[in-house]
């Protein structure tokens, strides 16, 4: 084998998830549409590439859950406050238009920031991540990145900040959705910054290791019931940017909010205790990830009913329709595995 191509497959991994976290944030749910697909690479550049760095962050000084949280925590903030600022701007959408907006307040669509906090958070960061090391499991412990190449992400993913904030701020919600452009109050983006770097320094500065503590074992349910979990929170989910989108503007936010933190404060408190015990294995990775992408996936065509191109939801069914295939696939093959490392295990017991 030639030197080019053990550098390519030593990149694969790194090529995989930087590709991964757009397409299973964005382009697979339909939020990014075939008829868009132009800003997939600028996607890639800052979905693709902060899920990187933050899982080479991670990885290279030995990091928990919980630091990975925070560093999630503070690419999503950069999204919605400063580089996209969907959280802070008006809503470019409502369902239905002469209502007022629904829970925004102190010039923040809260309901809106709270889905797209632990939305980015898990489908951007954790998902891609858990399912690039289920499809690379060898290198699952070690970095991808060396430090030139991470310092050239690094790069990429702020050069790519400003396109992506110029082509929504200043052209999409004024050409498409003919809304005024939009700056933020620079309150907004002080604060924004400030919870940022906090996070950021939590995550990886000197006190990082405070993080790390290892959680209570619980035993863990089968993978499929953790499918069906994750399937029904990632439905729920959706429900409250339908629900920031004005589908029930009578519905009190405050309800929402309360359930938006519930259902995040019990996928935050289980998973890790989960994880830690013995009897967690790769069936029971593979179980979360098929049961919130492909519920994902599924529940995002509500937003194909009305006014959607041919294109646009053709493209949706084929992609989403390889994607579960080729899910359905890795799982049958992670099955398999433990199916053939649990029956050594008995040879060699006898």
């Amino acid at each position: 084998m030639d030197n080019s191509s053990t550098r390519l497959g030593h990149a694969a991994p790194a090529w995989t998830l930087v590709l991964l976290a757009p397409l299973i944030a964005e382009v697979l749910p339909g939020a990014t549409r075939i008829s868009a697909i132009f800003v997939f690479p600028i996607e890639v550049a800052i979905w693709g590439g902060g899920a990187l760095l933050i899982r080479e962050a991670v990885r290279r000084w030995r990091l928990g859950w919980l630091n990975m949280l925070f560093l999630a925590f503070a690419l999503s903030i950069a999204e919605e406050f400063l580089i996209q600022q969907t959280s802070v701007a008006p809503m470019v959408l409502q369902i239905f238009p002469g209502y007022p907006p629904f829970a925004r307040a102190w010039d923040v669509n809260y309901v809106y920031f709270l889905w797209a906090l632990f939305y980015e958070a898990v489908f951007v960061v954790f998902i891609p991540i858990v399912l690039t090391e289920l499809i690379f499991r060898s290198r699952r412990d070690v970095p991808w990145l060396k430090t030139w190449s991470t310092w050239m992400v690094g790069v990429v993913f702020v050069l790519a900040c400003f396109p992506a904030w110029f082509l929504w701020t200043q052209i999409a919600r004024v050409q498409v959705f003919h809304q005024p452009a939009f700056n933020p109050p620079m309150t907004h983006v002080l604060l924004a910054s400030f919870t940022m770097a906090a996070l950021i320094f939590a995550a990886i500065g000197p006190s990082r290791r405070a993080l790390t503590g290892v959680s209570v074992p619980l035993p863990p349910p089968s993978p499929w019931l953790l499918a069906l979990g994750a399937a029904i929170a990632a439905s729920v989910w959706y429900g409250m940017v339908l629900l920031a989108f004005g589908i029930r503007p009578a519905f009190p936010p405050g309800v929402a909010v309360a359930a938006g933190l519930g259902i995040a404060s019990l996928a935050i408190y289980l998973l890790p205790r989960y994880a830690a015990h013995p009897a967690w294995w790769d069936t029971h990775r593979v179980g979360l990830v098929l049961g919130a992408v492909i519920a994902t996936m599924a529940v995002n065509f509500f937003g194909f009913i009305y006014a959607t191109s041919k294109l646009d939801l053709y493209g949706k069914i084929i992609l989403d329709a390889i994607a579960t295939v080729l899910l359905v696939g890795l799982a049958i093959r992670v099955s398999r595995t433990r199916a053939s490392g649990a029956s050594t295990t008995r040879i060699a017991g006898r």
